[in-house]
């Protein structure tokens, strides 16, 4: 028989699986066709409702395509940008909403060494690789199947696929429940390879297309960040954002400082810079925390990642127009990409982006949305 202790605590548990299976059984799940590539692949969408919050999930690119949240009075908005077809999608070259890889963010020169090979990923940034190369995560068509609370996409990366060693398969697992979209990622391969994977969703927590983000109130639990050169390579320093414009610890507003005479702002043309979580490695934690005044909307964002990209939506120029006819300008959004540090395969001394046969990457980030005041 179980002592008493045991007892209450197997009891705890269940109490705490069936809570859970409960809240996760509140979640609408539906599938349906939204079109097909140019080569003529069919896309489905999965529409996630679980009463607090209405996510849309393309096959294609792994895309959150929409994300519905309520203001302070109950209004819902789209807080993400994108496109109204599969065809836009194909078209943009912003990488809105996708999960992409195998190679999150930069890779200096495309090009590293692993286990005494050179590798180069095509260059499609200047002279860097970014976002996995040409033709990333974020372009293909994703298996997927319904899975409790959600969506469970899989995506089989041949070895070789953009100049990346071993076939990996990766799966990226979307649920929703209680006003929070969770997104947990896993990925086996079979050769040594490396791998970074993340979200690139654009977020407007005023609704998208609706202005500039510049006075949205961020905090960012970071003491350091990885300053970059003028490709937005990072240089290998971890550096202090003590007394800089990258100093997030206590709340700003993204624009406070985002024209500030800065070396680093001037390189990326605002915010896009990797910040270094002072959160423990692989415990999931709070990462940073967006108030939008005008709508009472918070995003809190949790993560088991060791850094997190701001992106302020420098590049955005006006010429893609996205959903509901909105024209997309520069900063009209921000992303927050949880991540390991860009480069980080030319930068022993970074977090190892590595993953040999036999080990299981697995990730989580969850993206939390409530409303108040400040």
């Amino acid at each position: 028989m179980l002592p008493n202790i045991a007892k209450s605590s197997f009891a705890v548990f269940a109490v705490l699986i069936v809570l859970t299976a409960a809240a996760l059984a509140k979640t609408e799940v539906a599938r349906r066709a939204f079109g097909h590539t140019p080569e003529g692949t069919p896309v489905d969408l999965y529409s996630l409702k679980d009463g607090k919050l209405e996510v849309g999930i393309m096959t294609y690119g792994a895309i959150v395509v929409s994300l519905r949240v309520p203001d302070r009075k109950g209004k819902l908005d789209d807080v993400v940008l994108g496109c109204d077809s599969v065809e836009k999608y194909v078209a943009q070259t912003a990488h809105f909403g996708g999960i992409v890889g195998r190679y999150a963010n930069r890779i200096a020169h495309g090009s590293f060494q692993l286990d005494g090979h050179t590798y180069s990923i095509p260059k499609n940034d200047g002279d860097n690789a970014l976002h996995g190369g040409i033709v990333g995560f974020d372009k293909a068509v994703w298996e997927a199947k319904q899975i409790p609370g959600g969506v469970e996409l899989t995506h089989v990366s041949k070895d070789g696929d953009q100049g990346f060693p071993g076939t990996l398969t990766a799966h990226v697992r979307y649920t929703l429940s209680g006003g929070a979209l969770r997104i947990e990622y896993s990925a086996t391969t079979d050769k040594d390879t490396v791998l970074n994977l993340t979200n690139h969703s654009y977020f407007n927590l005023a609704g998208q297309g609706n202005g500039e983000v510049l006075r949205h109130v961020l905090e960012i639990d970071a003491s350091r960040m990885t300053p970059v050169d003028a490709t937005l390579i990072p240089t290998g320093e971890l550096k202090s954002v003590e007394g800089t414009p990258f100093d997030f610890r206590k709340p700003h507003e993204i624009g406070e400082r985002i024209n500030a005479d800065d070396a680093q702002l001037h390189l990326g043309h605002g915010y896009d810079h990797n910040f270094v979580l002072d959160h423990p490695a692989d415990k999931l934690s709070e990462a940073a925390e967006v108030y939008e005044p005008s709508s009472g909307r918070i995003l809190r964002v949790l993560t088991t990642e060791p850094g997190v990209q701001l992106y302020t939506g420098n590049f955005l120029d006006g010429s893609i127009t996205g959903k509901e006819g909105r024209v997309y300008k520069a900063r009209y959004a921000f992303c927050l990409e949880t991540q390991h540090f860009p480069d980080s395969p030319n930068h022993p001394k970074f977090p190892s982006t590595e993953l040999k046969p036999g080990q299981k990457f697995h990730s989580v980030t969850v993206y939390e949305f409530t409303t108040g005041t400040r």
